[in-house]
């Protein structure tokens, strides 16, 4: 049910309560117990949009099975430069999670984590070639420490024998694995960390409750004007800092506080479903995420993958995801949500990245028009045995890919996710997509030394933040044994395998 607003001002408001906001929420009252924060959402509970762990891949992104992380390059080298960045980012939220765990604040991380292998798997000789070099580059990186690669069927069907069974193994095959990897339930997360919250002096979380509208107040800071979608009653908040981690409705908000950082960005939203099989004799026989590589013009969330979830304590497959078109912004959202974000600022760089992204919109029309005959081809790929009637479909979270001015050109398609804030440092605002929720906690990070870099100093915030990711300001990528000690201390921490 709703409840009541109240009637002091807050420090910092939320809009959206996912594991964006969840996890910005938990740092910031760690980091200075006495602020006072209020979260809004205008569901009836948290983690109803694509926090929640049937409307994410959940794959726990640490780039290392993910191939659109690591594009070949024209000589036939692979480029891991971002794949790198991901990996390490990763390493951020295992900080995170380990101190709250050990704190007590999450009793029990096997409520949202788990150890499941990570593993690319292709077949062809040009893809078993591309497969061959990312391993032999990517192996050598302290990163990507015991990571595998076989083209032996008989080696293969141990590691994944669902992907193998009824396979021709004439044609190559080839895949990596890394027994390191994680599966991470983003639903049951955020309601471990909205249940710690809610119970600290100064934390306000109000459900039903719709943010219409942000206006910048003369003096400094923020009005927030909210209606109860039970009641219909409005009301008007008060902050000097927000933070909109709305997912798919962050694009409308940030139009309507109309910082000039936000001039030009629209968004374009992407749907997608699911084969999901929940029977014991099917899914107990797969343990691991395998990541094939993406259609060509497909964007890099349809990568298709033969994924382990264990939802609810419940071990399940989901395979796909299989793209499609809606202009809907959140999946409990309106079908005008595309057509109100389209302002006289954004109309030329959408119909720009329109212009030069037919192979995406030719995509997308295949992929809503496909059967289901066509859908379980292509898992058949992927699992030759499969059987049909041990599937069912399941409607994935929405995807609003970012819209933006670019430099070179009108408009530019962002597929990952952008913090946008303001010039005084009052309202930030998260866009995009994947890998979102694998790097909250980097992203939060990002917050603070955007929003808040007055108190990120030694006498201030900076010790409290090191306790709480010990890694704080240590490249990992180029400091070999930080890496390996954060690793292992977290493995143990949150019960994951360690190689």
């Amino acid at each position: 049910m709703s409840t009541p607003l109240p009637g002091a001002p807050a420090d910092i408001i939320m809009i959206g309560a996912g594991i964006m906001s969840a996890t910005l929420a938990t740092v910031l009252k760690e980091l200075e117990p006495s602020l006072n924060i209020t979260i809004l959402e205008a569901l009836q509970d948290c983690a109803q949009e694509s926090s929640n762990g049937w409307n994410n891949a959940g794959t726990g992104h640490a780039a290392n099975c993910e191939m659109n992380y690591t594009p070949a390059r024209a000589d036939g080298t692979v480029d891991i430069s971002e794949a790198l960045e991901v990996n390490t980012e990763f390493d951020l939220s295992r900080q995170l999670w380990s101190y709250l765990v050990t704190k007590g604040a999450i009793p029990d991380p096997q409520a949202f984590i788990h150890p499941c292998p990570h593993m690319s798997f292709v077949w062809g000789e040009d893809n078993v070639k591309y497969l061959r070099q990312r391993f032999k580059e990517m192996s050598a990186h302290h990163c990507y420490r015991g990571m595998e690669y076989s083209e032996d069927p008989k080696q293969i069907a141990e590691w994944i024998p669902l992907v193998m069974e009824g396979r021709d193994t004439s044609e190559p095959i080839a895949v990596t694995r890394i027994v390191s990897g994680a599966d991470v339930d983003y639903g049951a997360l955020t309601h471990l960390l909205i249940q710690q919250l809610s119970c600290q002096p100064g934390v306000q979380i109000h459900y039903y409750k719709h943010v219409d509208d942000l206006t910048r107040q003369p003096g400094g800071g923020w009005q927030v004007h909210v209606r109860d979608t039970v009641s219909k009653a409005r009301d008007t908040l008060h902050a000097p800092f927000v933070f909109v981690g709305a997912g798919g409705g962050a694009i409308e908000l940030l139009q309507k506080s109309g910082i000039p950082e936000g001039h030009g960005y629209g968004g374009f939203p992407v749907s997608g479903v699911w084969l999901r099989c929940d029977v014991d004799r099917v899914s107990q026989r797969h343990h691991a995420k395998v990541y094939g590589k993406a259609a060509h013009g497909s964007p890099p969330m349809s990568v298709p993958h033969l994924d382990t979830r264990i939802i609810n304590g419940k071990k399940s497959l989901l395979f796909g995801p299989y793209a499609g078109f809606s202009s809907r912004f959140l999946k409990h959202g309106s079908i005008t949500d595309l057509f109100r974000s389209v302002r006289p600022g954004n109309v030329l760089p959408m119909l720009d990245v329109a212009k030069n992204n037919w192979q995406l919109t030719e995509y997308l029309v295949s992929q809503v028009l496909q059967s289901s005959g066509h859908q379980f081809e292509m898992l058949r790929q992927y699992y030759p045995e499969v059987r049909q009637h041990d599937w069912t479909h399941a409607v994935a979270g929405q995807r609003v890919q970012i819209i933006k001015p670019g430099k070179d050109t009108v408009g530019v398609l962002e597929f990952g996710t952008e913090l946008v804030t303001s010039a005084d440092h009052s309202l930030a605002v998260l866009l995009g997509a994947s890998p979102g929720a694998s790097t909250a906690a980097f992203i939060a990070l990002e917050v603070l030394q955007r929003c808040f870099a007055d108190r990120l100093t030694p006498d201030a915030w900076l010790p409290r933040l090191k306790t709480l990711i010990p890694t704080y300001g240590v490249d990992l990528k180029t400091d070999s044994q930080a890496c390996f000690d954060t690793r292992k201390q977290t493995a143990a921490i949150l019960h994951l395998d360690y190689v």
